[in-house]
């Protein structure tokens, strides 16, 4: 609970600056949805598992339609579109925000979240450091024009060097470490967490292009906003749940 508390805070955060990014390019995205997303679905989590889901995000689909509809009938002609700008909120940073804590309470979910997000942050680190170094060809120039392909290549040798090294030092330090998390599984997660999460960075990027934004908040001073910090971990918590969840668990 103290884990789905300090998340719901951070998604609620997430959630504002979400907000704010459309409210700057002129839509009206409803803020009680946002914020209810991000705070009930890591709570529903922790407390009830995922079993809540669905009445959950039925419950904020039909109340953010009655706010919009509202908005509509006194004047607000993009009352429409500010609804699905609403929900791809209360999905993205809400409910897939929120399998921090859903990966969290698996068995030995502390490992596994360790796993993946050792994962995402190899392939980071991995992307800078050879992108800033050696990189040319450049990844998604409207999106991104600092990330290069050489950047994305050494992200994922990166992990495939680092994975193993840290098994190494799992066992120097004599931690015990569940079976079920074995060195292939590790590896397994760490290349796919290297392949597909920096797309969720691209993906917050296309917003800030598009509203002409450098970050999505000011709350890390020089990193941002919280956004900023999460957009590929969300790729990767939730990505990483589903291969944890379907081939291991």
């Amino acid at each position: 609970m103290v884990f789905a508390s300090v998340m719901a805070v951070a998604l609620s955060i997430a959630a504002w600056e979400y907000r704010n990014m459309f409210t700057i390019g002129g839509y009206q995205p409803a803020a009680f949805a946002l914020i209810s997303g991000a705070v009930s679905f890591p709570l529903a989590h922790a407390l009830v598992g995922l079993d809540w889901d669905m009445a959950v995000l039925a419950f904020l689909v039909l109340a953010s339609m009655a706010v919009h509809m509202f908005a509509f009938e006194r004047g607000r002609d993009q009352a429409s579109i500010d609804f699905v700008v609403t929900l791809s909120g209360v999905i993205y940073v809400g409910l897939f925000g929120s399998y921090f804590v859903a990966l969290r309470t698996l068995p030995e979910g502390e490992w596994w979240m360790l796993v993946v997000l050792t994962g995402v942050w190899l392939a980071d680190t991995g992307g800078f450091i050879i992108g800033t170094r050696f990189g040319k060809n450049k990844l998604a120039p409207r999106l991104s024009p600092m990330k290069t392909w050489e950047g994305y290549v050494g992200g994922i040798v990166f992990v495939v060097v680092g994975m193993p090294l840290l098994f190494l030092l799992y066992r120097k330090l004599g931690l015990s470490v569940d079976s079920t998390i074995s060195l292939s599984r590790a590896m397994i997660i760490g290349v796919v967490m290297s392949i597909f999460p920096p797309l969720g960075d691209l993906g917050i990027s296309m917003f800030k292009r598009t509203f002409k934004l450098k970050d999505t908040g000011a709350i890390l001073p020089g990193h941002g906003g919280i956004l900023d910090r999460i957009d590929s971990w969300i790729w990767g918590i939730l990505i990483g749940y589903f291969i944890i969840t379907i081939f291991f668990i």
